[in-house]
Formats: structure tokens, sequence, C-alpha cells
């Protein structure tokens, strides 16, 4: 353990599974308190069993449930003593042609991937600014940047992520309070193997995935999650306001 979160109170939300459970595996090794918040209770406690850390705290929440989520974030901060990071992973995905995408599924992917991690905030601001300053960094994806097809809500949702994101950036600034975003491309996550579902031959669309990417192959967890840390940790004190592409060279923006 390196130790560079030592002190530092980080909640991040999606945080039983993918890249919201890696980066709580790795900001708890990097010493931070961390509160992890999932909708999924035995997810969360088998990440509990998993890392068995006292600095570990489990809250069970739906990030669009809204008159619960204040409460939830509440008694984050009451068991961390204050936050100071925050880690927006929840996310979900939606395949789907236009003009089959019923408004309802439309609304569920705005609603859990752009207006949920904008309450998560908004919920938690007034502990950043009585830290006297922390990091924001909102999971977007490359999605946002150079968009896929039949992903008209994902894509929206997502781009809509960077934008709030970057506007934050200029109002969160006075308050030494970093705003960034990562932006992945496909990942090893339940999250992207359930995209695949509907493929009649996966390994052919897999192969197929692969082909967008200049490193030809998928990302692990991890490798977010380390993006994740380096916008959350002191090493990247003048960055603000950035969409960062960890993405294997798909978008080259």
């Amino acid at each position: 353990m390196s130790a560079v979160l030592a002190g530092r109170r980080i909640l991040v939300t999606g945080a039983a599974r993918g890249i919201g459970r890696a980066t709580v595996v790795l900001l708890l090794h990097e010493g931070a308190a961390v509160t992890a918040m999932d909708r999924d209770r035995l997810a969360l406690q088998g990440l509990a069993e998993t890392v068995a850390s006292s600095r570990l705290n489990c809250i069970v929440a739906d990030v669009t449930d809204h008159e619960t989520l204040k409460m939830a974030i509440d008694r984050a901060a009451d068991a961390m003593a204050g936050i100071d990071g925050i880690v927006n992973a929840a996310g979900i995905d939606l395949v789907a042609d236009i003009e089959t995408m019923s408004l309802q599924d439309w609304t569920r992917v705005l609603s859990v991937n752009l207006t949920a991690p904008m309450q998560v905030i908004q919920h938690a601001y007034p502990y950043l600014r009585a830290a006297g300053g922390g990091t924001i960094v909102n999971v977007s994806s490359g999605a946002g940047l150079s968009p896929l097809k039949h992903r008209t809500a994902y894509s929206a949702s997502k781009a809509g992520l960077q934008m709030m994101s970057k506007s934050l950036a200029m109002e969160a600034a006075p308050f030494n309070i970093r705003v960034n975003c990562v932006c992945p491309g496909a990942v090893d996550t339940d999250l992207f193997w359930s995209s695949l579902t509907a493929s009649p031959d996966k390994e052919q669309a897999l192969n197929a995935i692969r082909a967008r990417y200049a490193l030809n192959r998928i990302a692990a967890p991890h490798e977010i999650a380390a993006a994740i840390l380096w916008l959350t940790g002191s090493a990247s004190s003048y960055v603000t306001g950035t969409a960062m592409a960890v993405d294997g060279g798909r978008t080259f923006h």
C-alpha cells in the first residue's frame, strides 16, 4: 500500500460490481476510507467479505430513489466523518433501435446515467465544501465521445454526463473541488457481457468489438480504476473539467 489517499473519505456508487468494485478495492489499497453504495445487498456483502477492511462502509441504496438518496449520503458522511471524494460508477446500458425504444427505456437510462450522478453530487456537495475541497470523478463512456449506433439513449446520457461535469468543474473550482470524467471503452464487466446477449454469434460480435480498438482487446476493470485513482489523488491536482478517454484507442479524439 502506497497510502496516497490516506485520510481521504470517498463515496463510490455502483460499487458492488465491475468498475465500481475494482475502484473500491484500489482506493482502499491506497489508504482511503470508502463508502460503497449499491442496490445489490448480496453483492455488497460479498465485497465486504472479500476486502475485510475496517475502512470500508457499505450502504444499500438505489441512486434513482430520490427520496432515500440524501439519507444514504448523510449516512455515508456520518460513517466516514465527512466526504471529500465521489466516484459515480453506477450506470446501465441500452441497445435498441430508435423505432423500438420506449419512452420508459429512454427515461430509465437518463435517470441512472445522468440524473442520479447529478443528485449524488448535489447531496454530497455541502460535505465537499465543508472539507475544504475534494474530487468528483464521473464514469462516462467512450460512447459519449464517439457514439455507437443502436445506443441513442446511452450515448446521449454519457455525453450529457461529460458536459454536466465540465460545467460543474467551473462552478466548483473556487471551492477547491475538481470534477472530471473517465470515458472507458469495452470493459470486462457484467454490463458489457449483457450487451452481447442478443447477438446470434457472440464470438463474432466480440471479435468485431475488439477490432474497433487499437489495443485489440477488452479492458479489465482495474485498468479503469487506475485512471479513477489518478483523478482522485493529488497527482492530478491541476486537472479539472477533463473527459479522459481510457478506451484502448477507440476514440482517438
